[in-house]
């Protein structure tokens, strides 16, 4: 387990290519990116059509292998994903990237720069064409760098889901600070936005949680099921008809810079594929 309460998976983040990570999530049913899919699709129109921006740059936060981007960069799905890498037992890592960079892409009208600790995570997502530009960083000790900087001063959109929680405010405004983007992100319930979005404020940014929550995967074990309902006690949130059912659950929040928050969750709102648990 680690400091939040849930099973360490670091070692699935950290192997050469995805097929630990998708072979082990998929026994988890993880859908989160799935869910999270049709909202940052509509994220970047709405980015699109009011700031003018034919391609505008997405930072994913804690991206692992490019899932994100994959699914909306190859419009797939994960079951597609589980199937893609599952049958893919036999083949070196040279040979499931060639085979990766084959998938169908929709286009190029997103720039994609993912962001994460794990470097071999990061060089497999860039080797596969699921994202452009990479930054290896720990942003919670340490400041960007100046390449970073320059990096992250392009940033128009900055998405996430799950890694909020396990990055803090620290992350978000150092982020922040360099060209003021639209966030959007996924954050378990054991988890408060509060913090993030009081600092976001202190940079003009409003803040609104979309309505809803939404599947983020089964439990690995009554140990881990037990831990997090603890969590959730002490934070005074309710699990019954959601954790307690099994399964962990997020909810959804946005940050914009001058205001207008508001609209853009309404816009999210809008959204047919809404999981009200």
């Amino acid at each position: 387990m680690d400091s939040t309460g849930k099973i360490n998976f670091d070692d699935i983040y950290t192997a050469p290519d995805p097929r630990a990570f998708f072979g082990t999530l998929r026994r988890l049913d993880y859908d989160i990116p799935q869910q999270a899919k049709a909202y940052f699709a509509k994220l970047i129109d709405e980015y699109r059509a009011e700031a003018d921006v034919k391609v505008p740059t997405v930072l994913d936060l804690g991206c692992s292998y490019g899932v994100n981007a994959a699914l909306y960069r190859c419009d797939t799905t994960m079951e597609r994903l589980y199937d893609h890498y599952a049958s893919a037992g036999a083949l070196s890592r040279d040979e499931l990237i060639a085979r990766d960079r084959r998938m169908d892409a929709v286009g190029d009208d997103v720039r994609f720069i993912g962001l994460d600790a794990s470097a071999p995570a990061l060089d497999y997502a860039l080797a596969a064409g699921f994202i452009d530009e990479a930054i290896h960083a720990d942003l919670e000790n340490e400041d960007p760098t100046e390449e970073q900087r320059a990096l992250l001063s392009e940033v128009d959109i900055v998405i996430s889901t799950g890694c909020v929680g396990y990055v803090t405010e620290k992350t978000l405004v150092r982020i922040a600070r360099e060209n003021r983007p639209w966030m959007a992100h996924f954050v378990l319930r054991m988890f408060s936005y509060g913090p993030v979005a009081d600092s976001l404020g202190e940079l003009d940014y409003e803040t609104t949680g979309v309505e809803g929550v939404f599947r983020q995967r089964k439990f690995a074990s009554d140990e881990e099921q037990t831990q997090i309902l603890d969590n959730l006690s002490v934070a005074g949130v309710d699990p019954r008809g959601l954790e307690a059912g099994g399964r962990l659950y997020a909810r959804l929040f946005v940050s914009r810079p001058h205001g207008a928050a508001g609209g853009l969750a309404s816009a999210l709102n809008a959204l047919p594929l809404r999981d009200r648990g």
